[in-house]
């Protein structure tokens, strides 16, 4: 009897049910991923979509995600990587109280990395049709780098601009509505947004989020701004 068979047994379900549930977790996440343009997917979502078959095992949908995550790797060369949402510095209280309640709700999320050598991916995989929205993550990122990890959002569309990149433009020639391409970067986690009140006024931040943070996004990001 396998290893594996030993772990299915224990929350009593057969070899077929589980590879049944890994399926369609893999599924999933490939075509959430593609369909959002790679905004993390939360835990959350996995969960549901295992506990909706009736399934009411604890730590079963732990077990499935796991398993997902092997055959991920094993057949389809990506890595599903865990994302803990990353609170921002500093905030007012009401501001960190509802930040509190979104990291609590949305804990822990993830994010599908491919595992090919940097030259193979470049030349099987990746589309370069989407270039410029790979460049204008690195570039939105290395300025906020540069500025400390933290800027407000009139110092980032103020160096945007310098580069043509104008915050009310909604036709531009690659990105259409700048302002939902910037908001993309958002939802994908490589920044957070925040308004903070003070004693001025109030002012919108953005800060570099767990995406950004990744220590090979990181050393990437470091190596493109020490070539600007």
């Amino acid at each position: 009897m396998s290893a594996t068979h030993e772990t299915s047994s224990q929350f009593d379900i057969s070899d077929h049910e589980k590879d049944k549930l890994v399926g369609e977790v893999i599924r999933y996440i490939l075509f959430k991923t593609e369909q959002s343009s790679g905004c993390p997917i939360r835990r959350e979502d996995l969960t549901q979509l295992i506990t909706s078959k009736g399934y009411k095992q604890r730590n079963l949908p732990a077990f499935v995600i796991n398993e997902a995550k092997s055959k991920l790797s094993s057949i389809f060369g990506y890595e599903l990587r865990e994302l803990h949402r990353s609170r921002p510095s500093a905030s007012s209280k009401s501001t960190r109280a509802s930040q509190s309640h979104l990291s609590t709700g949305d804990a822990k999320s993830y994010i599908i990395i491919s595992q090919l050598p940097a030259d193979i991916y470049k030349k099987f995989v990746e589309d370069a049709s989407s270039s410029h929205v790979t460049g204008l993550t690195f570039v939105v990122i290395g300025i906020i780098h540069l500025g400390g990890g933290k800027i407000t959002e009139e110092n980032l569309w103020h160096h945007l601009k310098r580069l043509g990149v104008h915050e009310n433009d909604e036709s531009h020639p690659n990105f259409a509505n700048t302002k939902l391409a910037v908001e993309a970067l958002v939802q994908q986690r490589y920044l957070q947004k925040e308004k903070v009140n003070g004693p001025e006024g109030s002012a919108v931040y953005y800060e570099l989020a767990e995406r950004a943070l990744d220590p090979e996004i990181n050393d990437r990001i470091k190596e493109y701004v020490t070539k600007v």
